[in-house]
């Protein structure tokens, strides 16, 4: 009778101690990104990938032509939207568009069914640490723009993306931390092979946040979903 008590109390203090600790998680960490979110990220940028090489293969051929484009220097006069050309501008528009939608849909779906405020203090200083690399990230590509360095635009996006995440880390899920690594390196590798950056991309925004999507899913809210 004293061992089924004495277990019965450490069962409940264990159990005490497991919502203290989530209580604890929910406070300083912003729990509620859903996996769902990095799937639907992931395939808005692998169609507007799908597309763009459609663009880019019909206005070039192969495509070769483009990447030579991309691998030399394009003078300073000519725009972004001129030497993408209007296609391959709304397109890139349009999936960004729809990437974020779809991600603040599961993830406002999610912050519901956890009983957490989608702008929590906590989603502010993780926004605001997106924020910061993702802003001089813009700032230092539209110089890149301005000097006709367009080839470096893609491996730009991704490390600055790589480092936003790495960043966001620290105030939500360890693993957007490890997906920002990623991002890093896939960009530091198209670094070498400059007129390939669509290629990059589409691994790097689009397979790697399918990856990552589903890991979250299996990993956090799997069995969530099978208990309703």
């Amino acid at each position: 009778m004293f061992q089924s008590t004495f277990m019965n109390t450490s069962s409940q203090s264990l159990d005490t101690l497991k919502d203290i600790r989530q209580m604890m998680e929910r406070s300083s960490r912003f729990i509620s990104l859903s996996g769902w979110s990095g799937v639907a990220a992931g395939c808005c940028a692998l169609v507007g990938a799908w597309f763009a090489h459609r663009v880019i293969s019909g206005n070039s051929g192969t495509g070769e032509a483009y990447r030579q484009q991309l691998e030399s220097t394009t003078p300073e006069n000519v725009s972004l939207r001129d030497f993408m050309g209007s296609q391959l501008f709304y397109i890139a528009l349009f999936t960004f568009i729809a990437a974020l939608i779809l991600a603040f849909v599961f993830t406002y779906i999610r912050s519901k069914k956890n009983n957490t405020g989608i702008w929590s203090s906590t989603a502010q200083r993780l926004m605001i640490n997106v924020s910061i690399p993702m802003i001089v990230g813009g700032l230092y590509l539209w110089k890149l723009v301005q000097a006709g360095a367009f080839g470096l635009i893609s491996p730009g996006c991704l490390i600055f993306y790589g480092l936003a995440l790495v960043n966001a880390g620290k105030y939500t899920l360890k693993e957007v931390r490890y997906l920002g690594y990623l991002q890093i390196v896939v960009g530091l590798v198209n670094l070498s092979f400059i007129g390939y950056g669509l290629y990059f991309w589409a691994f790097g925004f689009g397979v790697l946040h399918i990856f990552y999507g589903i890991l979250m899913w299996w990993k956090y809210e799997k069995d969530q979903e099978r208990k309703e």
